[in-house]
């Protein structure tokens, strides 16, 4: 098949680039420890990373609450409050439920601009409303039916200790109340994943363990034209959400690497990617091993390494190699149009998330919220359990902070500020990080146990010095990443500061007999960059003879 060329990406590259989020998810029997894993990256240029939480409360009957939009604070209307809401803490409630999401725009003719529903804010009231996946689709549904549904097409994962549901939602146009949707659950032995890009195809109606929907997601797409066959034949993705250019090479791209680290099926599923084939990539597919959640945390940091689209090997990449692209991911040179990869992680995240959820704790126990904020790959991810209800100072909008005001205690901007550097010289300082990050986390993971243990004690005892405990615990641990992130910006500074490398020694800066700073190491570009320097420059820079 011919492949397709770039102009129809330029349609939805504004779309891309507001809303260029990732979800992998792991079922309970392809994890390594059994747990549900899911995660979440909130990619936007325009959005502060913080931890959120909504307090559990018991309202009175009439109650009524405002609704922002969640990407722009605009205020789109008033609902009714529901009697019982549950403790959210990032998007993970008190019950282990978790709910993550992908736009995928659609068609753009179906967005209700009068709805008051838009799709964060469907996810935080849902989980706030939800004690189980099942629970939070018909909750979810059911509030876009009363209120109206004001963003454009959607994905959200929607997670439990025991299930993960995919559902796909968009809107049915200006002024008509509700929305099409479906919903698929990921077999326990499988992993899945979106990214930006509506990913159900057909769906079996009758299997109604596994499989829900809105009974007119078939009747509204013939109504609308968008479809005229059988309805076995039916895919949600086609009629609503036609592929491009853009959503094959932006967002199904970063599926398929997903699949490819932990399948052998990354070649058979590559032509899809570079366009030889319209044959789309199953939903889900069974990993050739067990996945853990560190696994899942690493997947977030890819930037097609290894790949067929591998970034950081080319021109693009600068002399050090960096596995970034400036946006816009499209580009034009003359009268020919160019694009950029865009891989799993990207410098734009506000927030990331690992939910590790787990049937065989309990609640408060079992749920463990890894979150981290700027780019996972250079974040680190901090255990944060489902029961916290107080939010780190870090992770919060400390001193007035917020995207466009810095603060040298939030979160967010020191992980800005440690990436923001290393991104110039990629390969020289990535190391410094790596070595830090794996030394957190893997400290984290190995105290793990031992932590969950002295809860399970004290939740048999008291359930509320429990919940104390793994909240003081998950805030010490966001607290100490953040003074041990600021310390390593101090170093990085001193170490490669005005393009050169101050030389160590037994992990200290190096001193001369009379203890003044040693000479300092002067690396320059690498061999393959100087030639094309001087292939590009030829004899303006050559010594004379």
């Amino acid at each position: 098949m011919k492949k397709l060329t770039l102009s129809v990406a330029l349609a939805v590259a504004t779309v891309v680039n507001a809303f260029a989020c990732t979800n992998l998810i792991v079922g309970k029997n392809a994890s390594a420890d059994g747990s549900t894993i899911v995660s979440y990256s909130a990619d936007s240029y325009g959005l502060f990373g913080e931890l959120y939480h909504y307090p559990a409360g018991v309202h009175k009957k009439g109650t009524w609450i405002d609704v922002h939009e969640w990407d722009t604070g605009k205020y789109l209307g008033r609902i009714e409050q529901a009697r019982q809401t549950y403790n959210v803490i990032g998007n993970m409630n008190e019950f282990q439920l978790t709910i993550g999401e992908t736009t995928f725009g659609g068609r753009p003719e179906l967005v209700d601009t009068t709805g008051i529903i838009d799709y964060g804010s469907l996810i935080y009231l849902g989980l706030q409303r939800s004690r189980t996946a099942r629970e939070a689709i018909k909750v979810m549904t059911e509030l876009v039916q009363e209120y109206g549904y004001y963003s454009s097409g959607e994905s959200f994962t929607i997670a439990d200790p025991n299930e993960i549901w995919i559902m796909e939602m968009i809107g049915k146009g200006p002024g008509v109340r509700g929305a099409v949707w479906v919903a698929v659950r990921v077999p326990d032995d499988c992993i899945s994943a979106h990214a930006n890009q509506s990913r159900i195809h057909q769906f079996d109606m009758n299997d109604k363990n596994n499989c829900m929907y809105s009974p007119d997601v078939i009747s509204f797409a013939r109504e609308k034209g968008y479809f005229d066959g059988v309805n076995k034949d039916f895919s949600f993705a086609k009629a609503y959400a036609p592929l491009d250019f853009g959503a094959r090479r932006y967002c199904e791209a970063r599926v398929w690497s997903y699949f490819n680290m932990f399948t052998a099926r990354g070649n058979e599923f590559l032509p899809y990617i570079l366009g030889d084939t319209d044959t789309p990539m199953p939903l889900f597919v069974k990993p050739d091993r067990k996945i853990s959640v560190q696994d899942v945390k690493n997947a977030m940091r890819d930037h097609y390494e290894g790949t067929p689209l591998d970034i950081s090997k080319d021109f693009g990449a600068g002399p050090y190699h960096t596995p970034y692209r400036l946006s816009p991911l499209s580009f034009k040179v003359g009268d020919k149009e160019y694009f950029n990869e865009r891989p799993i992680s990207t410098q734009q995240s506000g927030f990331v998330f690992v939910a590790q959820m787990r049937s065989t704790l309990p609640d408060a126990i079992g749920g463990v919220l890894w979150f981290g904020t700027d780019d996972a790959n250079m974040t680190v991810f901090t255990p944060v359990y489902c029961c916290t209800d107080k939010v780190p100072v870090c992770y919060s909008r400390a001193d007035g902070a917020d995207y466009i005001t810095f603060s040298w205690n939030s979160s967010f901007w020191i992980f800005n500020w440690v990436a923001n550097m290393v991104y110039l010289r990629y390969d020289l300082m990535i190391g410094d990080v790596r070595a830090t990050q794996a030394e957190l986390e893997n400290t984290f993971n190995d105290a793990q146990e031992g932590i969950e243990s002295a809860a399970a004690k004290l939740l048999e005892k008291d359930p509320a010095k429990a919940k104390a405990f793994l909240t003081n615990y998950t805030n010490m641990t966001a607290q100490s990443t953040f003074d041990t992130w600021k310390r390593l910006g101090e170093f990085i500074i001193v170490k490669y500061n005005d393009g050169v490398v101050r030389k160590m020694k037994d992990g200290k800066f190096e001193r001369n007999a009379i203890g003044q700073p040693a000479g300092v190491e002067r690396p320059g570009y690498p061999k393959e960059f100087l030639e094309e320097y001087v292939k590009q420059t030829g004899d303006r820079y050559k010594m004379p003879d």
